[in-house]
């Protein structure tokens, strides 16, 4: 089960003194690392400085880490640290320090799968910097961590995140979406964004916020919608989104992944659009055909469910063959359309040619990749056939399964096309008798 994306957190401050009362209410500032956390404190800083020097050169101390520094971006007035710019758009970086190029594409995530991204930084204790590149590839400065926790194909910057994005209201906030401040006319000032972790109270004043910044990735309990510029920020929502089963997330049966076409789908498919059908398919109904669960490669149960939706929008003939076309998908992606009515139990495998478990032709073939080929491999090996599969059989078909099926055909006297070296339905019937 995926962990909760919801947390307990210790409440804000409320310290009574006049400084913190003060500080609160026109809004929390933070203190450089050496002079402490506390608002009251200001009082003291020439006093301080004066009395040790060498308290300016030691190491930030916890409360430090815990206040909310704001140095990458506009500075207040109790914080004069100087202004620094953001990193700007970039490939992600290769562990050799070379640049991965390649189209930033929108991948399927779940509200889970970002929290437990972000958490990664947090826990590593990723230094913040707008020209280094951690060792999974993203840039250590804000826009970087986002980019990391969505799964994004490259760096982005706070000027096109929320291209990969949904605007939402503050009553929509959930887990895994973000809160993003960029300033167009000079994204050097103030321009920043944060992750949403979950709100730390019923007032939905404060929430747990995990960012990247000065010095470290962090997550900290944050006035909403952020220290500094709050009216400026704004809530995103990722639009790879997609269902997290047991969580609060992506309405069940949605996503806004685009349809990648219907070459991603059928025999021999292995890839993640296979696996964000099939998480589609299961939350409409039609999970009593996946025995494991959806995954990459495609196999039968991926055509069955499709099949079984298809069916359920009342389409026959070759609009309910079982493969995903626009239309399937339109429906799928929005939500929209008929859920797959429950069976009482899963239907049995459908018989080809009359012969039970066979699939068809076109599992065995060239470039094709599933189960079958998988299964009918140790069954040839079980035959005596195992010297054709030095490493053991595969689910990508290849010489060695045909030249097993050849040599198996032969030994039942067939020859010319008959053994040929590609299992039919009787070739299927003798192995598994």
């Amino acid at each position: 089960m995926p962990a909760p994306v919801f947390e307990e957190f210790d409440p804000a401050s409320t310290c009574a003194c006049p400084g913190c009362v003060h500080w609160r209410r026109v809004g929390p500032s933070p203190l450089p690392g050496r002079f402490g956390g506390h608002p009251a404190a200001r009082g003291v800083l020439v006093v301080a400085a004066a009395a040790s020097a060498a308290l300016a050169a030691s190491t930030p101390t916890a409360a430090a880490y815990g206040a909310p520094p704001v140095p990458h971006r506009s500075a207040v007035p109790v914080d004069p640290a100087p202004e620094t710019p953001q990193g700007t758009k970039s490939p992600l970086h290769g562990p050799n320090g070379a640049s991965v190029q390649g189209p930033v594409t929108t991948p399927p995530i779940t509200r889970t799968q970002i929290i437990n991204r972000a958490k990664t930084w947090v826990g590593a204790q990723v230094p913040y910097s707008m020209s280094l590149y951690w060792t999974d590839g993203y840039r250590q400065d804000c826009s970087g961590y986002v980019s990391m926790a969505w799964g994004l194909t490259g760096n982005e910057w706070t000027g096109t995140l929320g291209q990969f994005a949904t605007r939402i209201t503050k009553d929509e906030l959930q887990p895994g979406d973000i809160l993003l401040f960029h300033n167009p006319d000079n994204p050097e000032k103030g321009s920043h964004v944060v992750i949403f972790g979950g709100w730390t109270d019923y007032t939905h004043t404060s929430y747990t916020a995990y960012e990247q910044t000065p010095p470290r990735a962090r997550r900290q309990t944050t006035p909403y919608a952020y220290w500094t510029d709050s009216a400026k920020y704004l809530p995103y929502r990722y639009n790879g989104l997609i269902a997290d089963p047991g969580t609060l997330g992506a309405p069940a049966g949605r996503t806004a992944v685009p349809f990648p076409g219907a070459a991603y789908f059928g025999p021999g498919a292995d890839n993640k659009y296979v696996t964000l059908l099939g998480q589609l398919l299961v939350a409409r109904g039609a999970g009593s055909h996946y025995a494991k669960g959806p995954g990459p490669v495609w196999g039968p149960s991926d055509q069955r469910a499709t099949q079984a939706f298809q069916r359920a929008q009342g389409w026959t003939g070759a609009a309910a063959d079982g493969l995903p076309g626009p239309r399937t998908w339109e429906l799928l992606a929005t939500g929209k359309g008929r859920n797959v009515k429950p069976a009482g139990t899963a239907p049995p495998a459908p018989a080809s040619h009359g012969v039970p478990g066979y699939p068809g032709r076109n599992y065995f073939r060239p470039g094709t990749a599933n189960d079958h080929i998988t299964e009918l491999g140790r069954q040839l090996i079980k035959k005596g056939y195992g010297r054709f599969y030095p490493d053991g059989p595969h689910p990508a078909w290849g010489e060695a399964d045909r030249r097993a099926v050849e040599a198996f055909q032969r030994a039942q006297g067939w020859r010319g096309g008959a053994a040929d070296g590609y299992p039919g339905p009787e070739t299927w019937r003798r192995l598994f008798l």
